[in-house]
């Protein structure tokens, strides 16, 4: 635990920086500084910061799904060269052949999932640093950048009357509001991202095996990660359920984009 404090503790200093410069930057055009839409939009411009710089990113995973998608004729030869071949020392030289295929075309299966991964650290960080808020309001300290000041601004304040600070399965302040809102942003994260998907996969799938590994990973993610998103977010902040609202909206944007222009 140690450890992952260790490792986790350079993301929360960001984070709460960007936090801080934006909420002092909304302050000073004339928001008020406890107020929940000044910090609900530096959650948002906390956003726009990470997406921005995932940018390349993203499209190097694009060029990797293309990639992916053009070595789809070398895949189906090789399961058709192993089909039937059920023994350990077949699957153990197709799957080598596998990734010797995927070597060659400077791609893999997962590659869908890097700006997610990439995201995680800083996704986490928020987490730790909203999920303390309320606590740190008591102990009169403050959480990374975050002064005790703002720790305690940041914990009274709302948006549609629910705390940033409170989630669905924790609650905190109007349990009716916070309940209502959390829903609502849980249901919009899970339509999202099974929209992103079924643009991935649609410009993905086009024309392939449907059995193929390729084919079976954008299955699974079509229908998995929503589902995961839609779980967790009972367990998230209001605050960090904005964040990951608007980031998804955000992906689902860029893919809509990219199919666009495909």
């Amino acid at each position: 635990m140690d450890f992952l404090a260790a490792v986790m503790e350079p993301f929360r200093w960001l984070v709460s920086v960007i936090l801080v410069a934006f909420h002092d930057g909304l302050s000073a055009a004339g928001m008020r500084a406890a107020g929940g839409w000044t910090w609900a939009l530096s959650i948002i411009g906390l956003v726009l910061v990470i997406r921005a710089a995932l940018i390349p990113v993203f499209l190097a995973q694009v060029r990797a799904q293309r990639r992916m998608r053009l070595l789809q004729p070398d895949l189906r030869e090789l399961q058709d060269r192993y089909k039937g071949r059920t023994d350990q020392a077949s699957r153990q030289a197709m799957a080598q052949e596998q990734m010797a295929l995927y070597k060659k075309h400077g791609t893999n299966p997962f590659s869908a999932c890097l700006p997610l991964l990439i995201q995680a650290p800083f996704f986490l960080a928020l987490f730790q640093v909203l999920s303390g808020i309320s606590s740190a309001s008591r102990q009169g300290v403050g959480i990374g950048a975050l002064g005790h000041d703002q720790v305690v601004q940041f914990d009274s304040s709302s948006i549609f009357g629910a705390p940033l600070s409170a989630s669905l399965l924790h609650g905190g302040g109007d349990s009716t509001a916070v309940a209502a809102l959390a829903v609502v942003m849980i249901l919009v994260m899970i339509v999202c991202q099974f929209l992103t998907q079924k643009l991935v996969a649609a410009r993905t799938m086009a024309g392939q095996d449907s059995e193929s590994p390729f084919m079976r990973q954008q299955k699974v993610l079509l229908y998995v990660l929503p589902l995961v998103f839609g779980a967790g977010g009972v367990f998230f902040p209001i605050g960090v359920l904005v964040y990951w609202t608007v980031s998804n909206l955000w992906t689902l944007g860029q893919q809509f984009l990219v199919s666009r222009r495909a």
